[in-house]
């Protein structure tokens, strides 16, 4: 029952901030619509990112990454002692 108030709250705040906008808008941008503003609008249009690419995003950055700078480090040791 409170989340259906809280919802009920946010569409009455976001039709008067819609129309706040539209007052003020500039007349070549198309209107708001209370949608633009309602959080839980907002959430529905969202898509959800899949945990295993994130994952995969970050191994790819902060792992893989690593091992190469950690490789190339040691290689140019092993060049500079055979130079000397």
């Amino acid at each position: 029952m409170a989340e259906a108030k809280r919802r009920d709250r946010w569409a009455h705040t976001s039709a008067l901030l819609a129309m706040l906008a539209n007052c003020h808008r500039n007349p070549k941008k198309p209107p708001r619509k209370p949608s633009d503003f309602d959080p839980y609008e907002l959430a529905k249009k969202r898509t959800p990112v899949a945990k295993s690419d994130g994952f995969k995003m970050l191994k790819a950055v902060f792992v893989d990454r690593g091992e190469v700078n950690r490789k190339g480090a040691k290689d140019a040791k092993v060049r500079r002692r055979r130079e000397e």
